[in-house]
């Protein structure tokens, strides 16, 4: 098993795009059990890749909750240091 932000990374080099919430459902089979997988620490995980250059804001939107949900994904750059450094 992956540590929880290599999992978290590795997840964006196999969608389009996602946000926090979308990352939590993908991953709570595996890793329902971690203390991070919370929405909080999911984004805080996201917004360190982003400022690190391996992923990228794609765009955004109010839920029904009215907050604001992020999506991100990784460019061609991005998921390739990803998976240069995390193998499956």
């Amino acid at each position: 098993m992956k540590p929880l932000n290599y999992a978290i990374l590795k997840y964006f080099t196999k969608v389009e795009e996602a946000c926090a919430d979308d990352v939590i459902e993908a991953l709570k089979g595996e890793y329902g059990n971690f203390k991070a997988l919370k929405k909080n620490a999911v984004i805080t995980a996201l917004m360190t890749a982003e400022a690190n250059g391996l992923l990228e804001e794609k765009r955004f939107e109010l839920d029904e909750n009215n907050e604001l949900r992020v999506y991100y994904h990784a460019h061609e750059d991005g998921a390739a240091t990803i998976n240069k450094y995390i193998k499956d």
